[in-house]
């Protein structure tokens, strides 16, 4: 069983940044692709950025292109998001997982962008 946990949330102001971690813990394995996803109040779940295992390949959504950053370190079996510019569009609870969402969901991070 799988363990995720998302932190580095927070209320920030439009065009600040953030960078959000997420931490697996039990029965990982360095050798998934892993990506955030968020979800706003009233929405689906929705895709923001994949990385492969090896972090040498990154997939975003369009609405975060060229302002999300997408890493990972697979020692620490950490996943990382950095959000510059962000926007208040961008406010939603952020999840990470595997890409194709094998795992159980953790709580996700908060992250709410004001105007």
């Amino acid at each position: 069983q799988v363990q995720l946990v998302e932190s580095g949330g927070g209320l920030v102001q439009a065009g600040d940044s953030l960078r959000l971690s997420c931490a697996a813990s039990g029965r990982t394995s360095s050798n998934y692709a892993m990506g955030w996803f968020r979800q706003a109040p009233g929405k689906e779940r929705e895709f923001v950025a994949a990385i492969n295992w090896s972090g040498g390949n990154t997939y975003y959504a369009d609405s975060v292109k060229g302002r999300f950053t997408i890493s990972r370190d697979n020692a620490k079996k950490t996943v990382y998001l950095q959000m510059n510019s962000l926007k208040p569009e961008d406010t939603a609870v952020y999840y990470c997982n595997t890409r194709t969402a094998l795992w159980s969901w953790g709580q996700g991070t908060q992250v709410t962008v004001s105007s």
